[in-house]
């Protein structure tokens, strides 16, 4: 390799650019996991369309499924991955290794227990989130009481896994852990449909019950798969029992503030299954809008996580190290560049979504059991959770930048104001402007961009700037680059749509070349414009490619 290509890939990186890198490999995992998501809900939606089935399914796996945003990526993540890389750095591994058993036995223990009394707590968590349901449609929220004491199980496989996801991240292994949902994903509803469908008629298990049963055993997969990474990396569980230990109680008292602002988050997720619950469509009845919702918001998961969690998830190791050397520098540096790289993916994501939406579900779910009538209301809901997009990804960096500082309790207090905020704007554009289940998505969007400016602005303040004109800058010009984009995607969406003698093959064709010209004018628009940004993440995803090809890599770093 010549003198000039070496340079080009090469160089010193910045720690802001090494979260670059970390996040590229760590969106390529996660987008196999969020297509394989999709993938499981269009088999979901064609056994079971937006009816009562689904709908109790639903119900009955968010109530255990409320920890993984609370495990996963929530208080136990920021909570223990910068301790454990403060104990890897200044006290060693075998210290560190001790924490995270210390860690996981706790988990078991406190999980588990809350497991136990979740089961038998079932007809009451039910019925506090299906109130419209328990006269209205006692069978629905029956089916939803065993739906949710199968599924509760999950609660401690997911948190044992976030756990173990946390240990790789902070040894920078992000591929493993982000790849693990694909085995929940293809664990689950491969289980659940041998289960419900091939094994269920002769044991007298209902479909509905064997995906459940399915759930569960995706949950075992998720943390099984990252076990052999722990081994290689000299992690090895043992049970141990030290209560009073330094390390574990830093973390309960981080994570007893980041419990409670996480919790107001899931508080705001069963507000708004609550309020779904009592909304009567004018076709469907008390049927669908609780699926709608849910379909809509799979599907902004895949951007959401490919963006917004993989950044987050590559970006606290990194501020976690700077935040412990006191190098305030070089963690503002890292966050504005993580921060204006989300900005970069997600505005332009959002867009796509709202203009493609109805072709992208129309695709994946319509079909069988889920009807035009479902895809119609899925892509309003869909357009609305959109608008909120990049609000909700860049939270999930700044959340954890201020446990980074030794400080849970401003993301606590930012969250418990945002329940007032999620229920008050739920119900006004719900029920008083009338706009259903998009009324909830709409308020869910408007709460996180208002929870993101929050956080922003305690941010700037606390540690002297985070380059918000830099940021502003950023926005405006991927905010252009998006509106040209979307005025091109939906020029071609219409001519495929006037054009195609199928629906089902223009909605194919605004696919295949909608979502790629939308990249490329955004590409060329923000490089014309130089964005940092993409510049930066250009040459960080792009590096092993250009070591590669010498010839590239001289061109690029001319």
């Amino acid at each position: 390799m010549s003198e000039t290509s070496t340079n080009a890939v090469s160089k010193t990186e910045s720690p802001s650019e090494n979260v670059f890198r970390s996040a590229g490999v760590a969106s390529v995992a996660v987008l196999t996991s969020r297509v394989s998501g999709l993938v499981r809900e269009g088999v979901m939606s064609r056994l079971f369309g937006a009816g009562m089935a689904y709908d109790a399914f639903l119900v009955g796996f968010r109530i255990p499924n409320l920890t993984r945003d609370l495990f996963a990526e929530g208080a136990l993540s920021a909570a223990f991955v910068p301790t454990f890389v403060d104990y890897l750095q200044n006290k060693g591994k075998k210290e560190a290794a001790h924490l995270a058993n210390l860690v996981a036995t706790t988990i078991i223990l406190v999980v588990g227990g809350l497991c136990l009394l979740g089961i038998l707590a079932s007809p009451w968590l039910v019925r506090i989130m299906t109130s419209g349901w328990v006269h209205e449609a006692p069978q629905k929220y029956a089916q939803a009481v065993v739906l949710t004491q199968i599924m509760f199980p999950f609660l401690l496989l997911v948190a044992l896994a976030a756990q173990a996801m946390g240990v790789l991240n902070a040894l920078n292994q992000f591929a493993v852990p982000a790849t693990s949902s694909t085995m929940f994903n293809v664990g689950s509803v491969g289980s659940g449909v041998i289960l419900g469908f091939w094994l269920g008629p002769h044991i007298g298990l209902s479909p509905i019950n064997g995906m459940a049963i399915g759930v569960v055993i995706g949950g075992a997969l998720q943390l099984l798969w990252q076990a052999p990474s722990l081994l290689r990396s000299g992690i090895r569980f043992r049970f141990a029992f030290d209560f009073n230990h330094p390390g574990l109680r830093h973390i309960v008292q981080l994570m007893g503030p980041g419990i409670i602002g996480n919790a107001s988050v899931q508080i705001n997720v069963v507000v708004t299954t609550i309020l779904a619950t009592t909304i009567h469509d004018p076709v469907r009845g008390l049927d669908g809008p609780v699926a709608w919702l849910g379909y809509a918001f799979r599907f902004m998961q895949l951007p959401l996580g490919l963006f917004g969690v993989a950044i987050a998830t590559a970006t606290l190791p990194a501020i976690g190290r700077s935040a412990a050397s006191g190098d305030t520098a070089e963690f503002r540096e890292t966050l504005a560049r993580s921060l204006g790289l989300t900005f970069l993916l997600t505005v332009p994501s959002s867009v796509g979504l709202i203009v493609l939406g109805k072709s992208m579900i129309g695709l994946i779910y319509q079909g069988v059991k889920f009807k035009a009538y479902d895809t119609d209301q899925t892509t309003v809901a869909l357009a609305c959770y959109a608008l909120g997009l990049a609000g909700y990804s860049a939270i999930k960096i700044l959340s954890p930048a201020f446990y980074a500082l030794n400080d849970s309790r401003t993301p606590m207090y930012t969250s418990l104001a945002s329940i007032v905020v999620n229920a008050g704007l739920g119900w006004l554009f719900a029920f008083r402007l009338g706009l259903g289940h998009a009324g909830l998505a709409l308020a869910t969007a408007c709460v996180a961009n208002v929870s993101f400016v929050a956080l922003f602005w305690i941010m700037r303040n606390r540690i002297g700037g985070v380059y918000g004109r830099r940021l502003r800058d950023v926005v405006w010009k991927v905010l252009l680059a998006s509106a040209a984009m979307a005025a091109v995607i939906w020029g071609l969406s219409s001519a495929f749509h006037t054009l195609a003698p199928r629906a089902g093959v223009a909605r194919g064709l605004d696919i295949l070349f909608g979502v790629p010209a939308g990249v490329a004018i955004v590409y060329v628009l923000c490089r014309a414009m130089r964005v940092e940004e993409l510049e930066m993440a250009t040459r960080a995803l792009a590096g092993p490619l250009l070591r590669r090809f010498p010839a590239m890599a001289a061109k690029i770093g001319e």
